[in-house]
This record gives structure tokens, sequence and C-alpha cells, in this order.
């Protein structure tokens, strides 16, 4: 079948394209085309998912333009195969590029411009861009302007801006989708509609609810912030024997509540210290202003960090974004290095998260450090919400966590591919996640849409569709995942755009009887008005 598949699919391409077969197979590869190997291992981000034994596409398609982006779409619908998208490659739990069933990639990494507009403070960017370039794009520009997305500079636009995308400037700003003014998407038609042609609901379902349920996210029009000249990061640490469990409780009392220019990142790890384990806690931070006046807040309001002047650095933001990246002396570094998509450079790991609503007393958090000390690898991450993100409703974009505290990312990584290694590790992540639910939100439990993870829940996509996709739907959305479905059920009612975790369609019953005595199949035809009323009430 796969030659064939390609054989077909390379033909109605050149047709929908209007080029010929010989040009169109540029962005067309086989199992059998000596690059297919090299395209598909540049952008998986996960080890874990770049053996011998992972699935692997029967096409991989590489477009350069938003008609190769439709045609692709169109052309696959006939062939039923899975139709995965991939912008950078960093879903955590790799549903970008494997499938258990017959699938095909479409890998966005070309469509990858950003221009920036420094008068009216807008940029578009396109789906295939990386953090870094975005940064490096708003840098060329400006110095005081910004945008609040992740610290990873070598993650995809697509996937990180349609799932809501959030980094060090949260708390400031809120989330990436925030910031959107326009966005531009190819339907399940092959149409590329913009805002104003998508409609409201699906630019609202875009903007937070996943690109991957409704269409290809080409990319977005974003309004740029404004950042101080001189910003200060500073990195403090302390072990349990030094008060780390005081520190982190009060943490909690002021991470969330604190200046909203100030982003403090506590990091939680489990190491051996003089052959004793114990459990490090790391402050990672980023201030919107200057040295001083960071060292005086915290005096007061944190004196358990015991934060020095000495800790901290000064720099512009783009270097403050080269810090985050683990570059050390981001003030001698090339702003180049955010270029470098590094491709085919991947660790094994596994992420899960969590959402805290009140804080974890003090016994909890000792409990918690002795509970990883036991586990012994796996960290946890803990990030401050409030500010201008829980000033936004729960309902203006599609994520409903504004009103947390923190999030906690689980974060297990390591170097060597054993699948004994593997099960241990996987295996502490879901101990630490289950010993967390006393202290984490419930009915239901949140998770973060963007930290992909199938242990929560996946989707078959047979006749339990909607029935699979409330589980893991109502933990990434909770009360949006009801407006997301009839969104989805609205503009793919056939579930074209689907994933292990993609949004369901809503069940509809089997038969519409037209006139008496002959049963005729209801098509889904006219949309969500429609569909509503024809919804089997699923309690």
């Amino acid at each position: 079948m796969s030659s064939s598949a390609y054989d077909s699919f390379l033909k109605c391409l050149s047709e929908k394209t209007k080029t010929p077969q010989s040009q169109v197979a540029k962005i067309v590869f086989s199992k059998t085309n000596p690059s297919y190997t090299s395209v598909l291992r540049a952008y998986i981000r996960n080890a874990r998912f770049n053996t011998s034994s992972t699935p692997k596409p029967t096409i991989i398609v590489t477009p350069l333009s938003e008609s190769h982006v439709s045609a692709a779409v169109l052309c696959s619908k006939p062939l039923d195969y899975v139709f995965k998208i991939r912008s950078g490659g960093h879903d955590y739990d790799g549903l970008s590029y494997i499938s258990d069933k017959p699938f095909f990639i479409l890998d966005l990494s070309n469509l990858r411009d950003v221009s920036v507009d420094v008068a009216d403070q807008t940029a578009w960017i396109s789906a295939g861009a990386t953090l870094g370039e975005v940064y490096h794009g708003i840098w060329e520009k400006s110095k005081v302007l910004g945008f609040p997305a992740g610290v990873c500079p070598t993650v995809g636009v697509g996937g990180h801006l349609s799932g809501g995308g959030y980094g060090n400037m949260i708390r400031k700003f809120g989330l990436s989708v925030d910031h959107f003014i326009d966005a531009k998407m190819v339907d399940v038609n092959g149409a590329v509609l913009d805002r104003k042609a998508m409609g409201e609901d699906l630019f609202w379902a875009i903007s937070g609810g996943g690109g991957g349920s409704f269409g290809v996210v080409l990319g977005y029009k974003v309004k740029l912030v404004p950042v101080p000249a001189t910003v200060t990061v500073f990195r403090v640490e302390q072990l349990m024997a030094a008060g780390a469990v005081d520190m982190v409780h009060k943490w909690q009392f002021v991470g969330p509540k604190t200046d909203r220019n100030l982003f403090m990142r506590m990091l939680i790890q489990p190491v051996t210290r003089n052959k004793v384990k114990t459990v490090r806690a790391t402050v990672v931070a980023l201030f919107l202003g200057k040295a001083d006046d960071v060292v005086s807040l915290l005096a007061k309001e944190l004196p358990e960090l015991a934060l020095k002047k000495e800790s901290c650095t000064e720099m512009t933001w783009f270097q403050s974004a080269l810090w985050w990246d683990n570059r050390v002396n981001a003030t001698q570094t090339d702003p180049k290095v955010f270029l470098d998509r590094e491709l085919d450079s991947s660790s094994f790991g596994k992420r899960k998260s969590d959402y805290v609503e009140t804080e974890i007393p003090r016994k909890g958090i000792e409990s918690l450090f002795n509970k990883m000390i036991e586990l012994g690898k796996i960290g946890l991450v803990f990030n401050p919400y409030g500010g201008r993100v829980a000033e936004i409703a729960e309902d203006a974009t599609p994520f409903p966590h504004r009103n947390m505290l923190f999030k906690i990312q689980y974060s297990v990584n390591w170097k060597e591919s054993s699948p004994e290694l593997e099960k241990g590790y996987l295996n502490q992540a879901k101990v630490l996640h289950s010993f967390m639910t006393g202290f984490v939100s419930k009915n239901p439990r949140g998770a973060y849409f963007n930290y992909r993870d199938v242990d929560i829940g996946v989707n078959d996509h047979g006749e339990d569709s909607y029935k699979e996709g409330e589980v893991y739907g109502r933990m990434y959305f909770g009360k949006n995942f009801d407006r997301l479905v009839k969104i989805k059920t609205a503009v793919d009612p056939d579930n074209f755009f689907r994933n292990e975790q993609s949004l369901p369609t809503l069940p509809t019953t089997k038969t519409v009887v037209a006139e008496p005595g002959t049963a005729k199949r209801w098509s889904r035809a006219g949309g969500a008005a429609v569909v509503a009323s024809m919804v089997l009430h699923v309690l």
C-alpha cells in the first residue's frame, strides 16, 4: 500500500499545486528516499521515540508554501492515513510524529518567517519558526520590545502558541495567546483562513486549544510587549540542611503574589552531597528591572532566600533569554546561537504536570522532599502564576488554569538507551504524580496541554471517542472543553485532524428519519446548530 499511497499522493499534490511531479517530489519523502531518515529525525526531540522500533510515517511532507499545505490536506484525506502535524517536534510524548496506525507527517519546519513591525509593535510569526528565531527577529529590530513565550529556543511556534504558550513573563504579560491579533490556518477543506474568514469561535479555539484538532495553523500575528532596557537574572540554591523546606514553603506565599515584574521559578531535585541523599531547591528568576530593586524587594518578602546583589546579573531582555537557555555568559554570547535549530539532538525524558490551588503545608513539603529522595531521580519545577495571567477570564481563551497559585512540571531526563532504566524512570514519574494527589487541583485535576502526557488518557477515535476525549480534555481545558468540542464538531465533523489526545467530536445519533419508512444516515451537514440539536446528552 505504501508505494501506491506515495504515488497517488504525489499525483494529487502535483495536480492541486499545478506543479510538475518532479518538482513536488522534492517536498515528499517516502521510506525509500535517502533523505527520509534525516528529515524524520531532525525534529525528534525525545530520544524515547527515536528507536528502530518506533513507528515511522509512510510519507513526510515538508511544505514550502501555504498552497503546499492546502494540497497536502486535500490529498491525504482520501488515503485514510492519520495526518500528524509537526512544527518544532517538542511534543513531550511525541504525538506530532508517532502513531500506532499508518500515518503521514506534515513537517512545517520550512515555514519559518518572522516579520517584525516595530512601528505598530506587532509580528507575524510562522508555525515552523522556533522561539529562538522569534526572539532574534525581535532583537534585530528593537532592544526594548519582547514577547511572552517559552524559555527553550528550539520549541516550534505552532504547537507552543496554539496550546497557550507561557514563559517567564507570564506574571507581567500573561500567556502568548493573550497577545494574539490574527492567525492563518488551513482547514479540512484546504481553505486558507485568517481570523475574519475563520470567525471568532475558531480563532478562540486555536488560541490555547491546540491547533492540531482543528486544522493546520500556519502562523499568528501577535502584539509585542515593552521590556525595560535593563533586566536582572539570578539563580540561588539551597539544600535541605540549609533550610530548603522553609524556603520552598514560604515561596508559595511570595512567588505568585509578589511584584509582577518578578518571576521566580523553583527547581526541586534530589541530589547527593557527601554521600548523603538530600534535596536541592533552586530559584531561577527574571526581574524586569534593576538588581538593587529586586534585592531589597526579596529582603522583605522572602528573607529565607538570602538573595545578595552579587548573585544578580543585569543585562538586556534578549540576553536574559540566552541566560535562561543555560548560557552562563549570556552578555558575551553571540545572539546568532538562537538561530541554531540543533537538529537531531534529543535526550530521553518524561514530563507530567499539575496545578496547585492552595499552598502546600510545611509538613507536606517535607514529606514531598523525602519522597523524592526515596525515588531518587525525578525532579519538579514550580512555576508561579498570579499577576496578569490571573486577571483574564478563564473562558477568554481555552486555557482554564488562570487562578492557580503555580504549575508543577514533573521532569526526568536520562542519557542512555535502556528499556529497564526507562521503565523505572517512567514509574517514578507516575508514583510522584500519585503521591501529589492531595496537594493539587481536583474535579478535574488540572494538567497543562503543552506538557503533553499520555498517562492521563488517550483516544482511539472509535465509538467511545467522546468519553475518552473527555478524560484528558477536561484536565487540560476544564469548563472550556465543551465549547472546544462544539467548535471541533462544526469545523471538522469527520475528525480528520486527530491524534491520541485531540479533541473529539460530539457523539451523534446514527440515523435520522427523513420521512416515514425511510431511514437516512445523517450527514452532519449544517454545522454546530444542527449538531447541537442532535446530540445524545452525555452526562
